[in-house]
């Protein structure tokens, strides 16, 4: 079971799920099976999940970013509001 997943797929899964592979190997045959099922959707799960949370993250920085520049935008417009204020005033 464990050598059907490539070396860099194994990297991305925590070590308990890695060890999981390697008792399910272990078992009989006739059990292998069903507890193979349930593990590739276990796999698949962190897999999924991992990837949201990747999304998520770029989002979240992305989302960073913008907010300094229009923070950056506010500071600019007002300034260009007292110096405009300043000379109306003059």
């Amino acid at each position: 079971m464990n050598s059907r997943l490539p070396e860099n797929e194994l990297d991305e899964l925590p070590r308990e799920i890695i060890d999981f592979a390697k008792h399910i190997a272990a078992l009989p045959d006739e059990f292998q099976d069903d507890m193979e099922t349930a593990y590739n959707r276990v796999v698949d799960s962190v897999r999924r999940r991992r990837r949201i949370l990747g999304l998520v993250q770029e989002a979240l920085a992305q989302l960073r970013l913008d907010i300094k520049y229009l923070m950056f935008d506010l500071e600019m417009t007002r300034r260009e509001r007292d110096e405009l204020r300043e000379q109306l005033g003059d």
